[in-house]
């Protein structure tokens, strides 16, 4: 007859045999020396097959199982798209007067695929510090929950959150421990501490810079247009949502991994504020019919006024007048040689 001990809470214990006359079981730790040769006596002994741990997890869906487009075989689609699956977005924040901006599409795109259209590309982290997200959309995700707990554990610790520029430096010290495991996280952390509104750019390989804008993604050459031509930093609230909005729907026509909608968030002295969000399209087709108008506007404007006047109308007549020039002796006998070749 044999017993079979419990698991004790923090060792891993296995069977251990006993003769039936013996009054008590004895837990004792097994060590790792002999790990093989306890699990094959479990094996042998209870009928018990350890787990492949080389294989897919258990837990996993089968392959029929993945979420992949309708119509589509889950295998063909792997070896398509995958492993490496192309993604884009466009992301921006920029820092003025009032606080900072921070704006994003809502497109989560595997190649051509649109995996989700109305994804969240901007994370709080807490009441004055959020950021937005380009890259896998796993990582970023997991590390913002990593950045959450360590700055919350920080606060109960020293009684106060850490600044915008140490939350910046402690994500990327973390981060830059996984350089070269194809770890893709790019971020624009955005808030206010004691210093004023702050901005810093954080990548997955280490990289914390400090700026004033900052826009991430494959659509952000086009965002970087837009800002570059209308940015200053003494701008009013409206403009400065305008002018977000105005660069991330501009990317997201000319970008194919951009699109969705647009949101918008603002970072202020209180804290940050959700401000909108719009469909892209929508918004695009707004902006190209504001500019018709002013186009109009601009051709109505020059047809009323009148031209400006010019030195010849002002002398009257409309001929240019000149004045007779002194004619010398020289110019004289010049002019009569002439005549007479």
């Amino acid at each position: 007859m044999s017993h079979l001990l419990v698991l004790a809470p923090a060792q891993l214990l296995y069977s251990v045999l006993l003769p039936p006359a013996d009054p008590g079981l004895k837990c004792c730790p097994v060590p790792s020396t002999f790990h093989s040769a306890s699990r094959m006596a479990l094996q042998d002994v209870c009928k018990w097959q350890a787990p492949d741990t080389q294989g897919p997890s258990v837990h996993l869906p089968q392959a029929g199982g993945w979420a992949v487009p309708r119509g589509c075989d889950p295998q063909t689609f792997l070896e398509t798209y995958g492993p490496r699956l192309a993604h884009g977005t466009t992301t921006l924040a920029f820092r003025f007067r009032h606080g900072v901006i921070a704006a994003a599409d809502t497109r989560s795109s595997c190649g051509s695929y649109v995996a989700c259209p109305a994804s969240r590309k901007v994370i709080p982290v807490h009441r004055h510090l959020l950021g937005t997200t380009s890259g896998t959309s796993a990582d970023c995700v997991t590390w913002y929950r990593v950045l959450r707990r360590e700055l919350r554990l920080r606060e109960l610790r020293e009684g106060k959150l850490p600044s915008v520029a140490g939350a910046a430096k402690l994500l990327s010290s973390m981060m830059s421990r996984y350089r070269g495991l194809d770890l893709c996280v790019a971020t624009a952390l955005c808030g206010w501490d004691h210093s004023g509104p702050a901005l810093f750019y954080v990548y997955s390989d280490g990289t914390c810079l400090q700026g004033d804008i900052f826009s991430v993604g494959s659509g952000s050459p086009y965002a970087y247009g837009v800002l570059d031509s209308s940015y200053h930093y003494d701008m009013t609230v409206q403009e400065a949502y305008t002018l977000a909005r105005c660069a991330v729907t501009h990317a997201t026509h000319r970008d194919a991994y951009s699109g969705g909608s647009v949101d918008l968030f603002h970072v202020r002295e209180s804290g940050w504020e959700y401000v909108s969000r719009g469909d892209a399209y929508a918004l695009y087709m707004e902006l190209q019919t504001a500019r018709g108008l002013e186009q109009e506007l601009e051709a109505k404007a020059s047809e009323v006024l009148p031209e400006p006047a010019t030195p010849q109308d002002a002398q009257g007549g409309g001929e240019l007048l000149v004045e007779p020039e002194e004619v010398t002796p020289e110019d004289g006998r010049v002019m009569a040689k002439t005549e007479a070749m």
